[in-house]
């Protein structure tokens, strides 16, 4: 910023003259270059933020030429005038000191003999290096959000790059006035984002603030909220962040992209423990989570055919995430939603506080599998769901239980389908899909139906479905046949079979608790297979 009337009066060498305040308007005038002049007409040759030094020549003719000239000046518009008593004018009188009062032109007295060379020397020096430093500055900026855009920074780190430039709080906000990313300087989240749409709506046209987007296709604002950045300076990286933001928009091609990459940033930085509950609350509340709400951690699973081309594959994850928020829309519900693994989407519900609050969950549920299921390739969709909280935090945590919950359900076939699946739902599969990776476990198994399973493969057999049917009806060998279609000599016959393959006795709970728990992990390895 360049030094003020105030700025140079403060200068030793200026002090040094013991300069004397006469008349004038304010003092925080900048002071664009110095200059030493007697002439009379000077003002004919100013472009305007000059201070004048003079010895008073041109003031020597009478008050009233004395009034012309500083009208001149003034007209002109210079930042002050610096007068050294002595040789023309040998004091300022009360008319003159009221005509710059008049005027608003700053009018100072010297009342000892200065070098005016070493006040320009000690001005312009100043000057110009802060003139370097605004180019230096210009060229930092230039070259960051250059770096931002040519390895496509997210829009997070683009927007806290800015905020460390100007050391203050800037935000990102759509068109709704829905918070995509902030950074906060001296001041907390929470406090930032206290009523930010009402906030941000009632802004004055004056305030910092840059729109994001092409001309004719304007998607957002990048907002500064500080009294105290140079307003040039504020303006320039604005101007450039919100060109790199354009960029990046233009690249992801997907015009909920902003939102939900909000979202995944705000469910990362949860987890990660990088936020307070307050702060988590004000950020989730600004990107559209309703307040006052139980939050239910959620995750959606799918079976969908393989896909083998990658471009295929993210349209469809794309089209799930679609699917799954415009249920949302149509319980008239809000969450945060974002891509997990795969195509399973993880949420955060806002469930309304209600008496039955699982029949508003199964409601909310059913509307999502109703729309997830209309997704081109996706066979079955499934819904875990962890425990209601208050705290925004835990919820987050408890996103990964949710996600094995969900896993879970999806390998338990789709017989008697819910609209959402809980721990106790899943029971001893959801236990062994924790330990299933395990060497141990995975010999158990091994050990428990290899003999079988050898046997199918070489006599082109399928007792092991036999087995597995005759267990899944605890042993009810009537249902058995008639599921089967054989009659009950020939499936007495299988199961004796199988008794002398595996050689142990199917009337033993034990024997059969083993050999359901082996087929179990079966299943959940087999389905971790592409």
């Amino acid at each position: 910023m360049v030094p003020s009337v105030a700025d140079v009066l403060a200068m030793p060498v200026v002090r040094a003259g013991e300069p004397e305040v006469v008349g004038g308007g304010s003092l925080a005038r900048p002071v664009r270059w110095v200059h030493v002049s007697e002439l009379a007409d000077v003002a004919q040759l100013l472009v305007g933020g000059e201070l004048i030094l003079t010895t008073g020549q041109a003031m020597s003719h009478g008050d009233a030429a004395t009034e012309e000239y500083l009208t001149a000046l003034a007209a002109a518009g210079v930042s002050g005038l610096v007068v050294e008593l002595g040789g023309y004018v040998p004091a300022l009188s009360s008319r003159v000191a009221a005509t710059a009062d008049a005027l608003g032109l700053p009018l100072i007295a010297l009342h000892r003999l200065t070098r005016f060379v070493e006040i320009t020397e000690a001005v312009h020096r100043v000057i110009v290096a802060e003139q370097y430093a605004e180019l230096e500055f210009a060229r930092t900026v230039h070259e960051t959000f250059t770096e931002l855009s040519v390895r496509r920074a997210a829009l997070a780190e683009i927007v806290q790059t800015a905020a460390h430039m100007l050391d203050a709080a800037v935000v990102l906000e759509d068109l709704t006035h829905r918070v995509l990313a902030l950074t906060a300087r001296h001041a907390s989240t929470s406090t930032l984002l206290e009523n930010w749409e009402t906030t941000s709506r009632l802004l004055p046209d004056d305030w910092d603030a840059v729109a994001v987007g092409p001309h004719t296709q304007r998607w957002g604002r990048l907002l500064l909220r500080s009294d105290g950045v140079p307003t040039v300076r504020a303006r320039m990286v604005l101007e450039r962040a919100a060109q790199t933001l354009t960029l990046h928009r233009m690249i992801e091609k997907d015009r909920f992209g902003l939102h939900r990459q909000a979202q995944t940033g705000l469910i990362d930085d949860m987890v990660n423990g990088r936020l307070h509950e307050r702060d988590a609350r004000a950020r989730a509340a600004a990107l559209g989570l309703a307040r006052r709400a139980a939050y239910v951690p959620l995750a959606v699973d799918v079976a969908a055919a393989a896909e083998t081309d990658p471009v295929a594959g993210q349209r469809r994850a794309v089209g799930i995430l679609d699917a799954v928020t415009h249920g949302l829309g149509l319980a008239k519900m809000t969450a945060l939603a974002v891509a997990d693994q795969g195509d399973r989407i993880a949420m955060i519900l806002a469930l309304p506080r209600t008496d039955e609050p699982d029949e508003k969950l199964a409601a909310v549920c059913t509307a999502i599998l109703g729309e997830v299921r209309r997704v081109d390739g996706v066979r079955r969709v499934v819904i875990g769901a962890g425990a209601a909280s208050d705290s925004l935090l835990d919820t987050a945590h408890e996103l990964p239980h949710a996600a094995h919950v969900a896993e879970v359900a999806l390998s338990l076939g789709s017989s008697a389908p819910r609209p959402f699946y809980r721990s106790g739902d899943v029971r001893l599969r959801g236990l062994l899909s924790l330990i299933r990776d395990e060497p141990g476990v995975q010999r158990f198994a091994e050990t428990e139906l290899s003999a079988l399973l050898r046997y199918d493969l070489r006599h082109d057999a399928d007792l092991t479905r036999t087995l597995r049917q005759f267990l899944d009806l605890a042993g009810n060998k009537t249902q058995l046949a008639r599921r089967l279609s054989v009659s009950r000599p020939t499936l007495y016959e299988r199961l004796a079979r199988i008794e002398r393959i595996l050689d142990i006795d199917l009337g033993d709970g034990e024997s059969r608790t083993s050999l359901h728990t082996a087929l179990l992990i079966r299943d959940l390895t087999a389905a971790d297979r592409p």
